[in-house]
């Protein structure tokens, strides 16, 4: 484990520098915010754009690991669901709190660290994950918050999903990328070139913006935070371990992939929901802080664990 830790670090002490400049206002919230733009629509999107053109679908496709990855987060899901609802706290609250319960940051951490960490050959298996996630969690919040505020569900509402994945930048430059491999033809050298320059950036970029942008967020709703904390950290990466160990078994290389990408901190996409709702920020805000602060050490642990290093 100490030496997966020791080549986690590295990761984590880029986030720890843009968490400290954003403390310090040396880099501000506006800042943070254009860099994680950045980030998002063009250094990640180039990146995930390359490594997708060179593979195809045929060669990512792996339904074993789309079920172990679902079977293992949706019953995570229904845990967190069924404590919320037990709690009291209404769909809304309840839809938030369980899409922390499973949503890693797997496109601004996991994409960079485990390209680094394992090799170019990660990249089928993350995007499956990443693609599970968007598609069908982030798809399932805006239906359940919108469906209980309207009190029933309406195409209106699956028109707000479908439109809310043809602008997310990681989806299109994900299918933009397994369209060109389909064609059969390499990237032209100056556009390799241009996004490997450009997708250079994701890493350190996505690692600085990812602590510039903790810096903002609050440590409100402390026993929460860590409850959902819990939830992502512990009991997300043990309920995938089980179904792609057990029910849907999965080569071990991948299955320590699927499993490290299930034990990723809270994503801050989430408290992008949250704040755009207006449902719960400041308990998804402190999870976000809680659960990246935690997963220095979680995560090697997982990985060491799963991987039998």
């Amino acid at each position: 484990m100490l030496a997966i830790f020791l080549k986690t670090l590295p990761f984590f002490a880029i986030i720890a520098l843009g968490y400290g400049a954003g403390r310090t206002r040396f880099f501000t919230e506006e800042a943070a915010a254009y860099l994680t733009k950045f980030i998002f629509y063009f250094a990640l999107s180039a990146m995930i754009f390359r490594f997708s053109a060179n593979l195809s679908l045929a060669e990512i496709w792996d339904s074993q690991l789309v079920l172990g990855y679902l079977v293992g987060s949706l019953a995570v899901y229904l845990l967190a669901t069924a404590i919320g609802l037990a709690r009291g706290i209404g769909i809304e609250q309840t839809a938030i709190e369980a899409q922390c319960a499973v949503i890693g940051n797997t496109g601004f951490l996991g994409v960079p660290m485990f390209v680094v960490l394992f090799g170019e050959q990660v990249i089928g298996p993350v995007m499956l994950v990443l693609a599970v996630d968007l598609i069908v969690f982030s798809s399932l919040i805006v239906i359940l918050i919108t469906g209980a505020r309207d009190g029933r569900m309406s195409l209106g509402v699956l028109g707000t999903v479908g439109m809310g994945l043809l602008k997310n930048p990681m989806i299109v430059s994900m299918v933009l990328g397994l369209s060109w491999a389909a064609l059969g033809t390499p990237l032209p050298n100056p556009v390799n070139e241009f996004v490997v320059i450009l997708g250079g950036a994701a890493t350190p970029g996505a690692l600085f913006a990812i602590g510039a942008s903790l810096a903002s967020k609050s440590a409100e709703r402390v026993t929460i935070a860590g409850y959902l904390s819990f939830c992502k950290l512990v009991l997300h990466p043990a309920a995938v371990a089980l179904a792609v160990l057990l029910l849907f078994p999965l080569d071990p290389f991948i299955a320590t992939v699927v499993v490290a990408a299930a034990a990723l901190p809270v994503a801050g996409n989430v408290y992008i929901l949250a704040q755009h709702y207006r449902v719960a920020p400041h308990r998804v805000s402190a999870a976000i802080l809680f659960s990246t602060a935690a997963s220095i050490l979680t995560l090697p642990y997982v990985i060491a664990w799963i991987s039998g290093a």
